[in-house]
């Protein structure tokens, strides 16, 4: 899977991005580039086991990994589960369940101010809702989130149902199906 699209500059200028399956070239960007600044800044995603991740996406038909790429290096990465989880709330609606997304340090504001890409884990996000709609869960999504990202995805308007004491606390947040007009 390749999806070719444009990402903003943290100057604004748009440049040339692609969506794509994760590979093992994406796999060494994050062990040698991403995760030594992630372990030396302390960021909370610093030992997610993205190796772990790829091999199940890659021997598993309900999981995907995915990599947000410029000039052939990775500087997002999602991680998909399709088919087995349903909505938290009453209805109980298969959906897209985001099991990790996560940015290049130096695409996050906290870390980089302006970042050098705008909008990775959006244009993510945007893609698991993409994905839902492809395989006829009209857009549903949900996931947990750290603490620390609780803010990005309510800046992106997706509700919250609170801390879910299953998940270690974690926030759930979920989005509705989308109403095509």
């Amino acid at each position: 899977m390749q999806k070719s699209t444009q990402i903003a500059t943290g100057t604004g200028e748009l440049i040339e991005a692609s969506l794509c399956s994760m590979e093992l070239s994406h796999l060494y960007d994050y062990q040698e580039v991403w995760q030594p600044m992630l372990i030396e800044s302390e960021q909370p995603d610093k030992d997610w086991p993205w190796e772990y991740k790829l091999r199940q996406a890659q021997q598993e038909t309900r999981l995907e990994a995915y990599a947000l790429e410029v000039e052939r290096f990775a500087h997002g990465l999602l991680y998909l589960e399709t088919q087995w989880h349903r909505s938290g709330l009453p209805q109980r609606y298969p959906l897209v369940y985001v099991q990790a997304l996560a940015s290049a340090p130096w695409n996050r504001k906290a870390m980089e101010d302006p970042p050098y890409l705008r909008g990775v884990g959006t244009m993510l996000l945007l893609f698991a809702r993409e994905r839902s709609e492809q395989l006829g869960y009209q857009g549903r999504v949900a996931l947990h989130a750290l603490p620390e990202a609780a803010g990005f995805y309510e800046r992106l308007g997706m509700p919250e149902y609170g801390p879910d004491p299953d998940q270690e606390g974690l926030i759930y947040f979920e989005y509705g199906a989308i109403q095509h007009q």
